[in-house]
């Protein structure tokens, strides 16, 4: 008898006597058991001569192989079923079995009604206790499914291996540098971009080397926001300074888009950089002219202000006059900050303010405010610097235009501004009545009203409906209320 040591629950280690399988043959017919496994097995159990033809099948091989009358096939030389390479391995098999060596193959070989199936079939030497074999023993699996499965599994990865160097070539034809991480934001992928930018060896930034390529002031910032994305899923975006190849600093434009299975898990994350540092030189150039060139604007304000000035006192009975046209001129100071392009330092508004409010500046400069020939009514709508220039562009110049060639280049002439808000989109509405009739819709637009058309689509994400009528002229701005401040 076999010893076998088991842990029982109270923890103590008994001895428990386990018999083997001599003792359960004992009173039973050998026979009977050999019959009862054969019926039961659903692989193709076969007894074979020495010769390799077919002496018995068992029961659930002759389902397997779809055999009605295992005398049509009794006698039949088993190597004859199979295809191709299979059969010489089933000659080789036999062979090696009537040398008493346990042998196994994988092949192809047809049912009776023709169909062909895969088998993972073993050969087993069968004799007395001395001697050499006297029959032999195979045992055949219907193997094909698993066999599809695993080319089905063989056909994915290649498939992805394509797919895999189709996407490298593309990336590495695009101008940006790409790049991926693993959904722990692990950086496993750069394309060639990358290694031409930073002139790194290959693998050097994987993982977390990628942050020591920014500029020390930008480094803590790059991984404050990358974390932020990685906890949250949300997109990446951010400007930073990256070490180029030369060893100076780039300013380049950092993205990534999290990608996610169909339960919404982010499984990677796809990023580019793309190298802005020229747009930012000229953006920053521009700026810096556009400062100039407002300060010197203000500085002929101030000139033409205090020349006002002067001839007050020349002429005292000219002071009101004076000090009004000199209120004008502050106002319209004013409104040209709000009109010029601004960087985010010189934005006049720092924080929140009020669409009415904004369209009261930007018209403080015409005597028509005070005069009470312009209305503002309608929703109070906050905004912010996101839209003050495009918004201060736009009524400015349709105020110059209604004092140039409108309403309000008439002594009754009237402008009438409602702001309106439906579910997320606001209208703001600006008619003009009591001006010079309107003949028809002037033949060319001039540079303002194409450069207002521009502002509303492309910063606001909006459009201008422009009617003609013979009372004056009727415009409808309409934008999301979302692009008129940020989150």
């Amino acid at each position: 008898m076999q010893v076998q040591k088991v842990k029982m629950s109270d923890q103590n280690l008994v001895a428990v006597e386990q018999p083997l399988i001599e003792d359960f043959l004992e009173g039973l017919d050998p026979k009977a058991v050999l019959k009862a496994l054969f019926a039961a097995s659903q692989d193709c159990i076969k007894i074979l001569d020495l010769e390799g033809r077919l002496l018995f099948m068992s029961e659930g091989g002759q389902r397997a192989m779809e055999v009605s009358d295992f005398s049509v096939i009794h006698n039949r030389l088993w190597p004859d079923f199979w295809h191709g390479d299979g059969k010489a391995a089933a000659e080789e098999a036999i062979e090696s079995a009537r040398k008493g060596e346990p042998s196994c193959f994988k092949g192809f070989a047809e049912t009776l009604q023709g169909n062909t199936r895969f088998w993972d079939v073993q050969v087993l030497p069968l004799g007395g206790e001395i001697g050499s074999p006297t029959h032999l023993l195979t045992m055949s699996r219907d193997v094909t499914e698993l066999r599809s499965a695993d080319s089905e599994i063989d056909r994915l990865l290649v498939d992805a291996r394509e797919n895999e160097a189709r996407f490298h070539t593309l990336a590495d034809t695009m101008p940006q540098m790409v790049w991926s991480t693993l959904p722990d934001g692990f950086h496993d992928y750069y394309n060639a971009r990358w290694y031409e930018f930073t002139g790194m060896p290959n693998g050097s930034t994987d993982g977390e080397g990628w942050n020591d390529m920014f500029h020390p002031d930008d480094q803590a910032l790059a991984w404050e926001r990358w974390r932020t994305s990685l906890r949250t899923g949300d997109p990446y975006e951010i400007e930073y300074r990256l070490r180029h190849r030369s060893g100076q600093y780039r300013w380049v434009l950092g993205r990534a888009l999290a990608m996610r299975d169909s339960e919404g898990q982010v499984v990677r994350w796809y990023g580019t950089c793309t190298d802005i540092h020229e747009a930012k030189q000229t953006a920053d150039s521009l700026a810096l002219m556009s400062h100039e060139l407002s300060h010197r604007i203000k500085n002929i304000f101030a000139i033409v202000n205090g020349l006002i000035g002067l001839s007050a006192r020349r002429f005292p009975e000219s002071k009101q006059f004076a000090i009004d046209i000199q209120l004008r001129l502050a106002a319209l100071g004013r409104a040209h900050d709000f009109a010029r392009p601004h960087s985010d330092e010189s934005r006049p508004i720092a924080g929140d303010t009020t669409l009415s409010e904004l369209l009261r500046q930007i018209l403080k400069p015409y005597p028509a405010l005070d005069d009470g020939r312009i209305s503002i009514s309608g929703v109070e709508v906050v905004i912010d610097d996101r839209s003050a220039t495009p918004l201060a562009l736009i009524f400015h110049e349709l105020a110059t235009n209604a004092s140039k060639y409108g309403a309000l280049s008439t002594l009754d002439g009237r402008v009438e501004i409602s702001v309106a808000v439906s579910v997320d989109t606001c209208a703001i509405n600006w008619i003009e009545v009591g001006g010079p009739i309107i003949d028809d819709k002037p033949e060319r637009q001039g540079f303002g009203t194409k450069l207002s058309t521009i502002s509303a689509e492309s910063q606001l994400g909006g459009n201008i409906d422009r009617r003609w009528l013979p009372s004056g002229l009727h415009l409808t701005l309409q934008c999301p209320v979302a692009n008129l401040r940020r989150p």
